[in-house]
């Protein structure tokens, strides 16, 4: 399992990348071989402020439909339109061309109570 030493990480399983006062937010790898065969992506809050854990979207597998959460609060202001067309990018490549969303951070002391890969890798090996 990939677990980047660079990310931060949710309870959740999405993974933070900072980018200035931006993020880019996508989900694990642990995540998406959980869910198996991605084949839906919904996010219909481009432009809309939302708080931590708020959902942003929903992911939709073979097996399962799955919120996706916010892990810092902030302004979303990209969704990566590549998984309209390709959602399995999620799977062949989650921390880089499967990512998710960009936001526009609100709250930058929110970044400090997400999990650096140690933590993360403690979560999902319970």
């Amino acid at each position: 399992m990939n677990i980047p030493n660079n990310l931060k990480y949710s309870n959740d399983h999405e993974w933070v990348r900072i980018e200035g006062d931006q993020a880019v937010i996508g989900v694990t790898d642990f995540a998406q071989k959980e869910l198996g065969d991605i084949v839906f992506i919904e996010v219909e809050t481009v432009g809309e402020a939302l708080g931590r854990q708020d959902t942003f979207g929903t992911i939709e597998a073979v097996k399962t439909v799955s919120d996706l959460f916010m892990p810092v609060a902030g302004d979303v202001i990209e969704f990566n339109e590549g998984l309209e067309d390709k959602p399995e990018l999620i799977n062949q490549d989650p921390y880089g061309e499967g990512w998710i969303i960009k936001v526009r951070i609100n709250s930058p002391d929110e970044l400090d109570d997400l999990l650096n890969a140690v933590q993360y890798q403690e979560i999902v090996n319970e």
